[in-house]
Protein backbone atom coordinates (compact mmCIF):
# COMPACT_ATOMS: atom_id res chain seq x y z
CA UNK A 1 0.00 0.00 0.00
CA UNK A 2 2.85 2.58 0.67
CA UNK A 3 4.31 1.55 -2.63
CA UNK A 4 1.24 2.55 -4.45
CA UNK A 5 0.33 5.35 -2.72
CA UNK A 6 4.34 6.77 -3.49
CA UNK A 7 4.00 6.17 -6.88
CA UNK A 8 0.56 7.30 -7.44
CA UNK A 9 0.01 10.19 -9.45
CA UNK A 10 -1.20 13.46 -7.58
CA UNK A 11 -4.58 12.90 -9.37
CA UNK A 12 -5.11 9.56 -7.69
CA UNK A 13 -4.09 10.50 -4.50
CA UNK A 14 -6.50 13.45 -4.48
CA UNK A 15 -9.47 11.65 -6.05
CA UNK A 16 -8.86 8.57 -3.43
CA UNK A 17 -9.26 11.44 -0.75
CA UNK A 18 -12.59 12.78 -1.91
CA UNK A 19 -14.02 9.72 -2.68
CA UNK A 20 -13.00 8.17 0.82
CA UNK A 21 -14.34 11.29 2.42
CA UNK A 22 -17.67 10.68 0.55
CA UNK A 23 -18.05 7.11 1.42
CA UNK A 24 -17.15 7.85 5.07
CA UNK A 25 -19.95 10.40 5.36
CA UNK A 26 -22.00 8.10 3.30
CA UNK A 27 -21.42 4.63 5.10
CA UNK A 28 -20.04 5.37 8.13
CA UNK A 29 -21.77 8.98 9.65
CA UNK A 30 -24.83 7.53 7.91
CA UNK A 31 -25.47 4.86 10.49
CA UNK A 32 -24.84 7.48 13.95
CA UNK A 33 -29.08 6.97 14.88
CA UNK A 34 -30.59 9.77 13.82
CA UNK A 35 -34.46 10.74 13.17
CA UNK A 36 -35.47 9.98 9.47
CA UNK A 37 -34.89 12.80 7.49
CA UNK A 38 -37.42 12.43 4.94
CA UNK A 39 -40.41 13.38 7.93
CA UNK A 40 -41.89 16.62 7.24
CA UNK A 41 -42.21 19.37 10.02
CA UNK A 42 -39.52 16.65 12.71
CA UNK A 43 -38.02 20.40 13.53
CA UNK A 44 -39.27 24.15 13.17
CA UNK A 45 -39.23 25.27 9.11
CA UNK A 46 -36.15 27.52 7.64
CA UNK A 47 -33.77 27.62 10.62
CA UNK A 48 -30.40 28.91 9.44
CA UNK A 49 -27.50 26.98 10.24
CA UNK A 50 -27.03 26.46 14.26
CA UNK A 51 -25.31 24.05 16.66
CA UNK A 52 -28.16 21.64 16.32
CA UNK A 53 -28.89 21.75 12.38
CA UNK A 54 -25.58 22.48 10.83
CA UNK A 55 -26.93 23.15 7.51
CA UNK A 56 -30.20 24.77 8.70
CA UNK A 57 -33.95 23.09 8.08
CA UNK A 58 -36.32 22.96 4.97
CA UNK A 59 -39.41 24.66 4.77
CA UNK A 60 -41.12 21.53 5.17
CA UNK A 61 -39.47 21.01 8.65
CA UNK A 62 -36.60 18.75 8.02
CA UNK A 63 -32.93 18.68 8.98
CA UNK A 64 -30.84 19.44 5.54
CA UNK A 65 -27.70 17.82 7.13
CA UNK A 66 -29.32 14.78 7.46
CA UNK A 67 -30.78 14.78 4.42
CA UNK A 68 -27.59 15.09 2.75
CA UNK A 69 -26.26 12.59 4.37
CA UNK A 70 -28.94 9.92 3.47
CA UNK A 71 -28.63 11.85 -0.37
CA UNK A 72 -25.26 10.93 -0.32
CA UNK A 73 -25.70 7.19 0.84
CA UNK A 74 -28.23 6.32 -1.66
CA UNK A 75 -26.54 7.98 -4.50
CA UNK A 76 -23.57 5.69 -3.82
CA UNK A 77 -25.71 2.41 -3.19
CA UNK A 78 -27.46 3.03 -6.64
CA UNK A 79 -23.81 3.72 -7.86
CA UNK A 80 -22.05 0.29 -6.35
CA UNK A 81 -24.92 -2.03 -7.37
CA UNK A 82 -25.47 -0.67 -11.27
CA UNK A 83 -21.88 -0.79 -11.24
CA UNK A 84 -21.38 -4.22 -10.34
CA UNK A 85 -24.24 -5.97 -11.78
CA UNK A 86 -23.09 -3.81 -15.12
CA UNK A 87 -19.71 -4.70 -14.87
CA UNK A 88 -20.27 -8.32 -13.88
CA UNK A 89 -23.02 -9.12 -16.61
CA UNK A 90 -20.91 -7.60 -18.83
CA UNK A 91 -17.61 -8.98 -18.32
CA UNK A 92 -19.36 -12.47 -18.09
CA UNK A 93 -21.07 -12.02 -21.79
CA UNK A 94 -18.65 -10.12 -23.16
CA UNK A 95 -15.98 -12.94 -22.56
CA UNK A 96 -18.46 -15.69 -23.41
CA UNK A 97 -19.50 -13.96 -26.59
CA UNK A 98 -15.87 -13.84 -27.75
CA UNK A 99 -14.20 -17.10 -26.37
CA UNK A 100 -17.58 -19.57 -27.69
CA UNK A 101 -17.71 -17.71 -31.35
CA UNK A 102 -20.42 -19.36 -33.73
CA UNK A 103 -23.97 -19.49 -32.45
CA UNK A 104 -23.53 -17.93 -29.31
CA UNK A 105 -20.76 -15.06 -30.15
CA UNK A 106 -23.74 -14.19 -32.94
CA UNK A 107 -26.93 -14.11 -30.26
CA UNK A 108 -25.18 -12.54 -27.39
CA UNK A 109 -23.59 -9.85 -29.84
CA UNK A 110 -27.13 -9.07 -31.36
CA UNK A 111 -28.49 -8.71 -27.73
CA UNK A 112 -25.45 -6.77 -26.76
CA UNK A 113 -26.02 -4.16 -29.37
CA UNK A 114 -29.58 -3.87 -29.40
CA UNK A 115 -28.96 -2.44 -26.04
CA UNK A 116 -26.39 -0.61 -26.80
CA UNK A 117 -28.29 1.37 -29.93
CA UNK A 118 -32.11 1.65 -27.83
CA UNK A 119 -32.14 5.03 -26.54
CA UNK A 120 -32.32 4.44 -22.39
CA UNK A 121 -34.08 8.08 -21.64
CA UNK A 122 -37.11 6.83 -22.59
CA UNK A 123 -36.96 3.33 -21.42
CA UNK A 124 -35.51 5.07 -17.83
CA UNK A 125 -39.08 7.29 -17.96
CA UNK A 126 -41.70 5.00 -18.80
CA UNK A 127 -40.31 2.35 -15.98
CA UNK A 128 -39.98 5.17 -13.60
CA UNK A 129 -43.64 6.40 -14.39
CA UNK A 130 -44.48 2.55 -13.84
CA UNK A 131 -43.27 3.17 -10.81
CA UNK A 132 -45.99 5.20 -9.93
CA UNK A 133 -43.91 7.63 -7.72
CA UNK A 134 -42.94 4.61 -5.48
CA UNK A 135 -40.00 2.68 -5.52
CA UNK A 136 -36.70 1.55 -3.43
CA UNK A 137 -33.16 2.26 -3.95
CA UNK A 138 -32.71 -1.44 -4.98
CA UNK A 139 -35.45 -1.14 -7.31
CA UNK A 140 -34.04 2.19 -8.66
CA UNK A 141 -30.62 0.47 -9.20
CA UNK A 142 -31.63 -2.48 -10.98
CA UNK A 143 -33.71 -0.55 -13.39
CA UNK A 144 -30.53 1.51 -14.19
CA UNK A 145 -28.42 -1.59 -14.83
CA UNK A 146 -30.28 -2.67 -17.81
CA UNK A 147 -28.35 -0.22 -19.22
CA UNK A 148 -24.85 -0.64 -18.02
CA UNK A 149 -23.54 -3.75 -19.46
CA UNK A 150 -23.56 -3.61 -22.95
CA UNK A 151 -20.97 -1.31 -23.37
CA UNK A 152 -18.27 -3.24 -20.90
CA UNK A 153 -19.65 -6.49 -22.70
CA UNK A 154 -18.85 -4.93 -26.27
CA UNK A 155 -15.53 -3.98 -25.20
CA UNK A 156 -14.60 -6.74 -23.31
CA UNK A 157 -15.79 -8.90 -26.21
CA UNK A 158 -12.84 -7.34 -28.22
CA UNK A 159 -10.15 -8.21 -25.74
CA UNK A 160 -11.18 -11.71 -25.61
CA UNK A 161 -11.15 -11.82 -29.12
CA UNK A 162 -7.40 -10.85 -28.83
CA UNK A 163 -6.34 -13.27 -26.73
CA UNK A 164 -8.01 -16.09 -27.97
CA UNK A 165 -5.66 -17.61 -29.73
CA UNK A 166 -2.55 -17.00 -27.61
CA UNK A 167 -0.68 -20.62 -26.74
CA UNK A 168 -2.01 -20.33 -23.13
CA UNK A 169 -5.25 -20.09 -24.18
CA UNK A 170 -4.45 -23.23 -27.08
CA UNK A 171 -3.01 -25.32 -23.83
CA UNK A 172 -6.18 -24.73 -21.47
CA UNK A 173 -8.11 -26.17 -24.16
CA UNK A 174 -5.85 -29.39 -24.85
CA UNK A 175 -6.13 -30.15 -21.22
CA UNK A 176 -9.63 -30.35 -21.19
CA UNK A 177 -11.23 -27.19 -19.83
CA UNK A 178 -14.97 -26.00 -20.91
CA UNK A 179 -15.44 -22.65 -22.09
CA UNK A 180 -16.19 -21.34 -18.30
CA UNK A 181 -13.30 -22.52 -16.85
CA UNK A 182 -11.23 -20.74 -19.55
CA UNK A 183 -13.07 -17.57 -19.23
CA UNK A 184 -13.23 -17.90 -15.48
CA UNK A 185 -9.62 -19.06 -14.96
CA UNK A 186 -7.07 -18.12 -17.63
CA UNK A 187 -8.78 -14.51 -19.00
CA UNK A 188 -10.82 -13.25 -16.22
CA UNK A 189 -7.36 -12.16 -14.28
CA UNK A 190 -6.20 -10.29 -16.98
CA UNK A 191 -9.76 -8.38 -17.31
CA UNK A 192 -9.90 -7.58 -13.53
CA UNK A 193 -7.86 -4.36 -14.01
CA UNK A 194 -9.80 -3.12 -17.23
CA UNK A 195 -13.10 -4.30 -15.13
CA UNK A 196 -12.04 -1.74 -11.92
CA UNK A 197 -11.44 1.16 -14.36
CA UNK A 198 -14.94 0.58 -16.33
CA UNK A 199 -16.61 -0.20 -12.32
CA UNK A 200 -15.84 3.21 -11.50
CA UNK A 201 -16.72 4.77 -14.95
CA UNK A 202 -19.83 3.18 -14.20
CA UNK A 203 -20.52 3.95 -10.53
CA UNK A 204 -20.53 7.78 -12.26
CA UNK A 205 -22.69 7.13 -14.80
CA UNK A 206 -25.43 5.82 -12.55
CA UNK A 207 -25.21 8.45 -10.29
CA UNK A 208 -25.66 11.21 -13.13
CA UNK A 209 -28.51 9.03 -14.32
CA UNK A 210 -30.43 9.37 -11.81
CA UNK A 211 -29.63 12.51 -10.47
CA UNK A 212 -30.54 14.15 -14.07
CA UNK A 213 -33.74 11.51 -13.64
CA UNK A 214 -34.62 13.31 -10.04
CA UNK A 215 -33.88 17.20 -11.45
CA UNK A 216 -36.29 16.21 -14.53
CA UNK A 217 -38.86 15.19 -12.14
CA UNK A 218 -38.59 11.53 -13.35
CA UNK A 219 -37.31 10.28 -10.49
CA UNK A 220 -39.41 8.52 -7.43
CA UNK A 221 -40.39 10.99 -5.46
CA UNK A 222 -40.14 8.87 -1.74
CA UNK A 223 -36.28 8.26 -2.86
CA UNK A 224 -34.00 10.59 -1.03
CA UNK A 225 -31.15 10.95 -3.55
CA UNK A 226 -29.04 14.22 -4.27
CA UNK A 227 -30.88 14.83 -7.83
CA UNK A 228 -34.25 14.38 -5.95
CA UNK A 229 -32.66 16.55 -3.09
CA UNK A 230 -32.31 19.34 -5.58
CA UNK A 231 -35.45 18.78 -7.14
CA UNK A 232 -37.59 19.18 -4.01
CA UNK A 233 -35.58 21.99 -3.53
CA UNK A 234 -36.24 23.73 -6.62
CA UNK A 235 -40.05 22.72 -6.10
CA UNK A 236 -40.41 24.76 -3.01
CA UNK A 237 -38.39 27.96 -4.53
CA UNK A 238 -35.51 27.47 -2.09
CA UNK A 239 -33.79 30.00 -4.04
CA UNK A 240 -36.15 32.62 -3.78
CA UNK A 241 -36.76 31.76 -0.20
CA UNK A 242 -32.77 32.57 0.52
CA UNK A 243 -32.49 29.03 1.71
CA UNK A 244 -29.04 28.38 -0.05
CA UNK A 245 -28.10 25.20 2.07
CA UNK A 246 -31.07 24.02 1.13
CA UNK A 247 -30.20 23.48 -2.74
CA UNK A 248 -26.60 24.97 -2.86
CA UNK A 249 -25.47 22.03 -0.46
CA UNK A 250 -26.61 18.44 -2.43
CA UNK A 251 -25.36 20.84 -5.92
CA UNK A 252 -22.15 21.54 -4.31
CA UNK A 253 -21.58 17.53 -3.01
CA UNK A 254 -22.58 16.08 -6.14
CA UNK A 255 -19.96 18.41 -8.19
CA UNK A 256 -17.52 17.12 -5.74
CA UNK A 257 -18.33 13.74 -5.95
CA UNK A 258 -18.16 13.80 -9.92
CA UNK A 259 -14.75 15.62 -9.44
CA UNK A 260 -13.31 13.35 -6.88
CA UNK A 261 -14.65 10.10 -9.03
CA UNK A 262 -13.27 11.64 -12.45
CA UNK A 263 -9.73 12.04 -10.64
CA UNK A 264 -9.92 8.81 -9.33
CA UNK A 265 -10.58 7.22 -12.59
CA UNK A 266 -8.39 9.19 -14.96
CA UNK A 267 -5.81 9.03 -11.99
CA UNK A 268 -5.83 5.34 -11.73
CA UNK A 269 -5.57 5.30 -15.65
CA UNK A 270 -2.52 7.28 -15.62
CA UNK A 271 -1.03 4.84 -13.12
CA UNK A 272 -2.05 1.67 -14.65
CA UNK A 273 -0.18 3.58 -18.13
CA UNK A 274 3.02 3.91 -16.04
CA UNK A 275 3.22 0.48 -14.98
CA UNK A 276 3.06 -0.39 -18.07
CA UNK A 277 5.71 1.28 -19.45
CA UNK A 278 7.61 0.15 -16.97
Amino acid sequence: MKKFWRNANSRLKVGMIMTFIFFFIGFVIYYIPHINPFTYNTYPEKLLPNSQHWLGTTSMGQDIMWLLIESIHNSLLIGLIVATIGTVVGVFVGLLAGFSGGAVDRVLTIVTDTFVVIPSLPILILMTSLMKGSSTVVLMALVLAMFAWAWPSRQIRSMALTMKERDFIHTAWFSGEGTVQVVVTEILPYALTWSLSNFMNATLSAIASESSLAVLGLSPANLISLGNMIQWARERNAIFAGQWFWIGSPIIATVLLFIGLFLLITGYNDYLSMKRGK
